[in-house]
């Protein structure tokens, strides 16, 4: 089987190449090898390497502050890249598709647990629009050729992920990698505090990149067994205020966590109903409690 990964220098294509079987002809280019901005290029790369499945990963990511910042540039850049990848992908018919969308396509401040059909029924969160936009506009893309053209796309849409690999730029990374480094930046400094932003009371799942990466992986050859869109995440959800004690603990840090009220809290809950995905196979075995520990080993070995 040949595979056409994008993404693969980040996280979740990291995660993927890792434990994707041996026996797969796997194309991973670069972003100086395939520029995916580039309806020319994405046209030319699919129709010289011919994949039997697409696991499409590539996109423009950040933590809260970048998304407020540049909406302009996540809605358009995104919305770019997937339609390249996913009109070429469809003129020339491949079978099989994973597309990786977001929960933050759900609607905002929704206290209940998400469940797939949940999307477009609300107000999306301001602090995320522009990604969330055009993460809907992909994810329907699949849909529509799942059904219309018969062929095995689907979407999966993970929790916040973390784990070894994770952003920890301080401008660009998501939650668990931000404390991270802002609980190490206050060791190294011998700092009395660290400054949460918000009222630390919203509350975040958080899933294991490895676990997300082995059932894409397993999924391969009987993706016509899924759903055309599920969730995939731990069914579990911690405040945030619980993810800075947890990782201050695990890190020897014993100073002050300070709210910046001043700085938005982003959705109040984002909770993820996985049951569909579980039916189908998804089995999440890192807890928390295991996968921080991994995640800040890697970020220490590696920063």
């Amino acid at each position: 089987m040949k595979v056409l990964l994008t993404g693969s220098r980040g996280m979740l294509g990291s995660a993927i190449l890792k434990v994707i079987p041996p026996s797969y002809d796997v194309e991973k280019p670069t972003r100086a090898e395939l520029n995916l901005l580039s309806p020319q290029d994405v046209n030319n790369f699919i129709a010289n390497s011919k994949p039997d499945v697409v696991i499409h990963v590539a996109a423009k990511v950040g933590g809260i502050q970048a998304n407020i910042d540049n909406p302009f540039e996540f809605l358009t850049e995104n919305l770019r890249i997937d339609l390249n990848v996913l009109t070429t992908a469809q003129a020339f018919a491949i079978p099989r598709l994973f597309y990786i969308g977001s929960t933050c396509m759900y609607p905002k401040d929704q206290e209940t647990p998400l469940v797939e059909k949940d999307i477009l029924t609300g107000i999306l969160e301001p602090t995320n629009e522009g990604y969330a936009l055009a993460k809907i506009v992909g994810s329907k893309i699949v849909e529509i050729v799942a059904t219309k053209k018969n062929l095995n796309w689907r979407v999966l849409i993970p929790s916040n992920l973390y784990g070894p690999g994770d952003n920890f730029n301080p401008n660009g990374s998501h939650l668990v990698a931000a404390i991270i480094r802002k609980v190490d930046d206050a060791i190294k400094t011998d700092s009395p505090m660290i400054q949460m932003w918000g009222d630390g009371e919203s509350r975040r799942e958080f899933t294991f990149v490895d676990d997300v990466a082995q059932f894409i992986c397993d999924s391969l050859t009987n993706m016509e067994l899924l759903p055309i869109k599920m969730n995939i995440g731990t069914s579990v959800d911690y405040s945030v205020r619980e993810y800075y004690e947890k990782i201050s603990k695990l890190m020897g840090y014993q100073g002050l966590i300070k709210a910046d009220l001043d700085k938005p809290n982003g959705m109040r809950r984002k909770l993820s109903d996985s049951s569909l995905a579980l039916r189908h196979g998804w089995d999440p075995k890192t807890d928390l409690d295991t996968g921080l520990p991994k995640t800040i080993a890697w970020y220490r070995e590696n920063e």
